[in-house]
């Protein structure tokens, strides 16, 4: 298939939809997170346009999808967007919002969808007051990532983490009245971003999401330990056990190895911005796990800290699955 980029999706009959929250939603990149939040505001916004700037060929695909309305690979496509989400990985995300004002000719929210915040929300800082920025982690996704594995349903049940600037923490009895009013932790105003944080509220509920407000530090030290280590976990025993065993001892794999290593099949490119940006806090994370299992390993002859070992981990195992 040849396109000449930009192109617009010829109209086809939708069912009428929800009022539009965003008039114009522009996503840089169709990946997993963002062909999903695409397939989904097509399906529930059919008066807003969504916007989306890609590589050629995954634009093109996305069409064929009816996923998006408007596909570019120019950021000046966005210059109508009252919503821009950077949905590419972490560094380029990082990259995309100096090109912003330039292309984008409106006030605009911006957000990202991004694994770690504290290197996305100083680089913010910096932008027009035209725009405001509010961090967001949709906590939703799949073994594996690409347009080819997006689908409108993924955010439905799962929670997204918005980091307004001025947020601080993470109360447990977190709400989304609150969110909806832009606080922070403890309760103070996430400083001039509280409408956005509302319309983003709105907007990630919509999705199917259920939001809620943390603090950028504590985004990064809680997706140290939830997200970041059990991926690098993951891919290092797979290494292990593939290197050790062979093609022909994993034939004889049982469902607990695979279960374990879903993760494995990871894109690298992604993890390593991810891994770059938040590398003060996955250090002690990896540092805590290869600290149990030296005591394991010293402890194989006798047992005894393998028995504490495997009671904390079914009881947390027990709360985790509720």
């Amino acid at each position: 298939m040849s396109t000449q980029l930009p192109v617009i999706q010829p109209g086809s009959p939708r069912q009428p939809g929800q009022p539009p929250i965003f008039q114009n939603i522009g996503i840089i990149g169709l990946g997993l997170i963002g062909g999903s939040i695409a397939l989904r505001a097509r399906e529930i916004w059919p008066a807003s346009l969504v916007i989306a700037v890609d590589e050629k060929d995954v634009l093109e695909t996305a069409m064929r999808l009816h996923a998006i309305d408007v596909a570019a690979d120019d950021l000046v496509v966005l210059a109508e967007a009252d919503l821009v989400i950077l949905a590419a990985p972490v560094k380029q995300n990082i990259e995309l919002l100096a090109e912003l004002d330039s292309n984008v000719r409106q006030p605009a929210v911006v957000t990202d969808t991004g694994s770690t915040k504290r290197a996305i929300m100083a680089a913010a800082a910096a932008l027009p007051a035209r725009f405001t920025f509010v961090g967001g982690h949709p906590l939703a996704g799949a073994a594996r990532g690409g347009l080819e594995h997006a689908r409108p349903d993924l955010f439905v049940g799962r929670p997204w983490l918005l980091t307004p600037s001025g947020a601080r923490g993470f109360p447990p009895a977190h709400d989304a009245v609150t969110a909806r009013r832009g606080l922070g932790g403890g309760g103070e105003p996430s400083d001039a971003s509280g409408p956005a944080v509302a319309k983003l509220t709105d907007f990630v509920r919509a999705l199917g999401a259920e939001p809620r407000v943390i603090g950028a530090s504590a985004h990064d030290r809680m997706l140290a330990f939830l997200s970041h280590l059990p991926q690098l976990t993951a891919s290092a025993l797979m290494q292990v056990v593939g290197d050790a065993v062979g093609q022909e001892g994993l034939a004889l794999a049982g469902r607990g190895l695979a279960d374990t290593t879903r993760l494995a099949s990871s894109p690298p490119d992604i993890w390593k911005d991810i891994a770059a940006t938040n590398a003060d806090e996955i250090g002690p994370a990896l540092d805590a796990l290869v600290a149990l299992l030296q005591d394991l390993r010293r402890d194989l002859p006798d047992g005894d800290r393998l028995e504490e070992v495997f009671a904390d981990a079914a009881r947390w195992r027990a709360t985790l699955k509720k």
